[in-house]
């Protein structure tokens, strides 16, 4: 039986320019969910914890997490806001 590492899959499929670029398209989003999850653990709170100080309901808030769903930057402001942070958009 063939044993394959995580990181060695994802270097060999990196390789591919297309993937590559899908990839790095969904980072900026995987890299706000797991920010936003950092806080939410840090702060103590559950996702329906955090729902409640947005004003929306938990299954919006796993979406959220899970990269289900594509937050509006509207959305997003309500979140930071609830952890008491302030978003800021960047263009590099």
């Amino acid at each position: 039986m063939i044993s394959l590492k995580h990181d060695d899959i994802k270097k060999h499929l990196l390789q591919d320019p297309e993937v590559k670029s899908e990839y790095e398209k969904l980072q900026v989003l995987y890299n706000i969910k797991r920010e936003i999850i950092r806080l939410r653990l840090e702060q103590g709170l559950s996702q329906k914890d955090l729902a409640d100080k947005v004003g929306t309901k938990q299954s919006a808030i796993s979406r959220l997490e899970s990269g289900e769903y594509n937050p509006s930057v509207e959305f997003l402001t309500k979140i930071a806001h609830a952890l008491g942070k302030e978003l800021e958009i960047k263009f590099y």
